[in-house]
């Protein structure tokens, strides 16, 4: 199979202003540290960004937010980030919440090729605004569409030079989701390897999905909030 191993500059040169935006993470956890960073540097701006929560002050989609990049931000919490609220309020950025369980759903249905699912989360509150709602068993659900990006950016903890990725834990999290979701997927990891080094059973994201894998540097992997000194 054909190498898919590139340069992380170059990937993120290709996201032009405008473009949408998955990018894998919960919490602080599996973030893709590096190709964030070098989207800063890029300045793409205009951005609609479709991840679980928006980092923090100083970390994960937060850096985005704080260089005013985010046009729309779709996410399922963002408590921990109050550059993001003081943004909604002066309305420099729009944002759509979603049911956590929802957000993971629609991105699998858009890589599953799934035109749209019934869910009772959100029946009764500002989330059923403007969706077809039915009664299946005597409950209200409500229709739900697929939700995809014309890139995506995930992070790894192994991966091997023909795309094949495999997460670690927790940090899975969103990951296999948005590889398969976006038109275009850029992958980091931690470690890269030969073709054939990692097990079968483990790959999470099989290459198909990835268009670019190249090898991280310098992971903070910071706490995201600290109890205790």
């Amino acid at each position: 199979m054909k190498s898919k191993v590139g340069n992380a500059e170059e990937c993120v040169r290709r996201i032009p202003d405008g473009a949408s935006v998955m990018i894998g993470g919960f919490g602080l956890c599996g973030t893709p540290e590096n190709l964030i960073r070098l989207l800063v540097e890029h300045g793409a701006k205009d951005l609609t960004v479709m991840s679980n929560n928006a980092g923090v002050e100083d970390f994960g989609v937060g850096l985005l937010i704080n260089r005013g990049q985010v046009r729309k931000m779709i996410s399922t919490f963002i408590g921990g980030n109050p550059n993001l609220e003081r943004a909604i309020i002066d309305g420099s950025v729009e944002a759509e919440l979603i049911p956590q369980g929802t957000f993971a759903e629609r991105i699998r249905a858009a890589g599953a090729g799934i035109a749209g699912f019934y869910t009772p989360a959100g029946v009764g509150t500002v989330v059923e605004e403007g969706k077809e709602k039915r009664v299946f068993g005597g409950r209200e659900y409500l229709l739900e569409k697929p939700l995809t990006a014309d890139f995506a950016l995930v992070k790894g903890w192994k991966g091997d030079e023909v795309g094949n990725v495999v997460y670690r834990r927790t940090a899975r999290n969103f990951h296999p989701l948005m590889a398969a979701a976006a038109e275009t997927t850029f992958a980091e990891v931690e470690e890269l390897v030969k073709p054939g080094e990692l097990d079968p059973e483990v790959i999470a994201t099989p290459g198909v999905f990835v268009d670019t894998i190249f090898q991280g540097e310098n992971y903070e992997k910071p706490i995201e909030r600290r109890a205790h000194r």
